[in-house]
C-alpha cells in the first residue's frame, strides 16, 4: 500500500524551497506516486485476469463427460483398500462390472467440479496486492497454492454433496456396495468398507487443481498463452 507523504515534510518543502520549485517537487511526487498505483493495479489486475483465464480453461476441460475418464493424468482410480477387489474380479472374469464401476466414480467427478468455478472466482475477488506480487515473483505454482489455501474448505462442502448426489443417482453407491459385501464373504481376505464419497470429492478436488497449475504453468513459460495486453505486460515481470 503506498504511504501517503508526511504532512509535516510538505510544510518543510514549503518553506525550503521557491513556490515555482515547490510546485515542481509535488508534481514529482505525485507522478511517482501515481505511477506506483498504477503498477499495482495491473499487477493485481493482471493475476486476476491469468487466474480466472486458468479457472475457465480448467473447469472446462474437466466437467465435461470424460474429462476426468479419458485424462489419464487426473482419472479417479480405486482407493487403495479397493484395488485388491478389482485384481481379484479381473481375475475371474468381472472386469468389465470394475470398468462400470470406476465410470460412474470418475461421472461423480465431473459432476462436482463445475462447483468449483464460482468458488474459485470469489477467492480471486479476495486477493490483495501483497497475493498478487508474491505469486508473481513466486514458485512456478504459486497461483494454484493460493486457491488451495483459500478455497479447499469450501470447495470440499461444495463437492460433497454433489459427488454423494451423482453417485447415488448413477446407482455407483448401489453397485460398489455390492461387490464390497461380495468380496468382504470371500474367506480369508480382509475386510474394506472406504468412503467413497469423501474418496472421490478428494480426487476431485485433486483433478481440478492439477489442470489449474497446469494452466498457470502455461501462462508463466509460454508468452503465446498470455492472450491479452495486460497479461503480456505482467508476466514480463517474472521473466527478467
Amino acid at each position: 500500500m503506498i504511504k501517503k507523504l508526511p504532512l509535516a515534510l510538505l510544510v518543510v518543502l514549503s518553506f525550503s524551497v521557491s513556490s515555482c520549485d515547490a510546485q515542481k517537487v509535488f508534481k514529482d511526487v505525485l507522478t511517482q506516486v501515481a505511477t506506483q498505483q498504477s503498477g499495482e493495479l495491473d499487477i493485481s489486475a493482471g493475476l486476476k485476469q491469468a487466474l480466472n483465464q486458468g479457472v475457465d480453461k480448467a473447469i472446462a476441460q474437466v466437467s465435461v463427460t470424460d474429462g476426468f475418464l479419458k485424462n489419464q493424468a487426473i482419472k479417479v482410480l480405486l482407493p487403495p483398500e479397493l484395488q485388491q477387489v478389482e485384481s481379484k474380479m479381473r481375475a475371474v472374469g468381472m472386469g468389465s462390472l470394475v470398468d462400470d464401476g470406476l465410470k460412474l466414480l470418475n461421472r461423480a467427478a465431473e459432476d462436482a467440479s463445475s462447483k468449483a468455478k464460482p468458488i474459485f472466482v470469489g477467492a480471486v475477488k479476495q486477493m490483495t496486492f501483497q497475493d498478487a506480487t508474491s505469486i508473481l515473483m513466486g514458485e512456478k505454482n504459486a497461483a494454484t497454492q493460493y486457491l488451495k489455501k483459500t478455497t479447499s474448505t469450501p470447495l470440499y462442502q461444495a463437492f460433497s454433496p454433489v459427488i454423494k448426489g451423482s453417485l447415488d443417482s448413477v446407482g455407483a453407491t448401489k453397485m460398489w456396495t455390492q461387490i464390497i459385501t461380495k468380496y468382504n464373504k470371500i474367506p480369508f481376505v480382509a475386510k474394506v468398507n472406504p468412503n467413497l464419497t469423501d474418496y472421490v470429492t478428494n480426487k476431485a478436488m485433486d483433478g481440478v487443481f492439477l489442470m489449474v497449475e497446469k494452466e498457470e504453468l502455461a501462462i508463466r513459460k509460454d508468452p503465446i498463452n498470455r492472450t491479452t495486453d495486460l497479461l503480456k505486460k505482467v508476466f514480463a515481470r517474472q521473466d527478467m
